[in-house]
């Protein structure tokens, strides 16, 4: 059994993701998180356009991006 382009991707996502959650820093926390949320958005389009795998990181992005750009504004 061969793994194949798009599992690697969902692997890579899901350790990207767990790893994020071992960050002591939520900005840290949240980039990371951001990015695996990213190459979950590729691995739902890579399964024929997955609904609920994009919209789901999609959500998760966008909340990611917020925090980090109202962390940044704060004095």
């Amino acid at each position: 059994m061969e793994i194949t382009f798009t599992e690697i991707i969902g692997y890579i996502a899901s350790f990207v993701v767990l790893i994020s959650f071992l960050m002591k820093q939520m900005n840290h926390l949240r980039i990371i998180n951001l990015i695996g949320c990213f190459l979950f958005v590729i691995y739902g389009v890579l399964l024929h356009y997955s609904i609920p795998v994009i919209l789901t990181n999609t959500v998760i992005i966008i909340i990611n991006v917020y925090y980090l750009v109202k962390a940044r504004k704060k004095p």
